[in-house]
């Protein structure tokens, strides 16, 4: 398996673990590296296979969720490689509310996830807040960096390559705020009231041209990014409906017909659904 160049430049690779695509931009100053797999020994894994494109000069987090993020530590500044790490500025404190507890209960045998080499794991911050619109020069091209209001989670990053030559459109790399081999994944941090209005206006940038590059699966284009926009305002109103009705979590999923996608996959969004409606921050 080889690096798949989606436009000039950019490219991505899929891995069987936790079906992850990872994709980089090559500028004349080095690599552009997008988020760093689910452990130590993953991240040394695609360094590795990144070899024949060149050196990781530079490591931007999607989103605070450990199949991003825990691979960190190989590249940080701290380490032999010294890259630097961007990511949206809510991501750090998702570490600490969601991904230090999750570690620690994997490690003790009593979380969901299948055995793994956690006790490698160094859970490493990005070291650049990102809290608005900001480039990164690669020297022949600069990408922007797009921190997104809360949808997958409160943490979300976009990076847009700009078209350069030969590129019909720009590549957009979305992490988990579009997935590609099924429906909207709703994990830890998710808010499902507010997720499509954040969809919907990343949407409105992006062209009939462009290249879509999600967190896990194949590249698509804006067309797909609709369709799961529909999924998920879908989902927002049957969690709004149900609200309303006074159902409880039970209740709202008892008739698995009426939902978009698989019920089993969807008590986590309508819990935290329910959450946003009475905290008053749904859109």
């Amino acid at each position: 398996m080889s690096w798949n160049e989606i436009v000039p430049g950019v490219y991505s690779r899929r891995y069987e673990r936790d079906d992850l695509t990872m994709t980089v931009v090559r500028g004349e100053r080095g690599l552009l590296l997008v988020d760093s797999g689910s452990s130590p020994a993953m991240a040394a894994r695609i360094a590795a296979d990144l070899q024949p494109l060149g050196e990781v000069r530079w490591l931007i987090n999607t989103h605070a969720h450990h199949d991003h993020t825990f691979g960190n530590q190989y590249f940080a500044s701290g380490s032999q490689r010294g890259v630097r790490i961007a990511g949206h500025h809510r991501l750090s404190a998702h570490l600490d509310a969601y991904e230090r507890p999750r570690l620690a209960a994997w490690r003790e045998g009593t979380g969901s996830e299948p055995a793994r080499d956690w006790a490698d794991v160094v859970i490493t911050a990005p070291d650049d807040p990102i809290a608005r619109r900001s480039w990164v020069d690669l020297g022949d091209r600069a990408v922007e960096l797009i921190p997104l209001e809360p949808g997958h989670t409160d943490g979300d990053l976009v990076i847009r390559v700009p078209a350069g030559a030969g590129s019909s459109g720009d590549a957009w790399i979305v992490g988990d705020v579009m997935e590609e081999p099924g429906p909207p994944m709703y994990g830890s941090g998710c808010f499902p009231m507010r997720w499509p209005q954040t969809l919907a206006s990343l949407l409105d940038e992006i062209g009939e041209r462009d290249v879509i590059v999600p967190g896990h699966g194949r590249p698509v284009g804006r067309a797909f990014g609709v369709a799961q926009l529909g999924l998920l305002e879908s989902t927002a109103a049957l969690i709004r409906r149900h609200h309303a009705a006074g159902h409880d979590i039970a209740r709202a999923l008892a008739s698995p017909d009426e939902w978009p996608q698989p019920t089993d996959a969807l008590r986590l969004a309508v819990e935290r659904g329910y959450g946003e409606i009475e905290a008053g921050i749904q859109h």
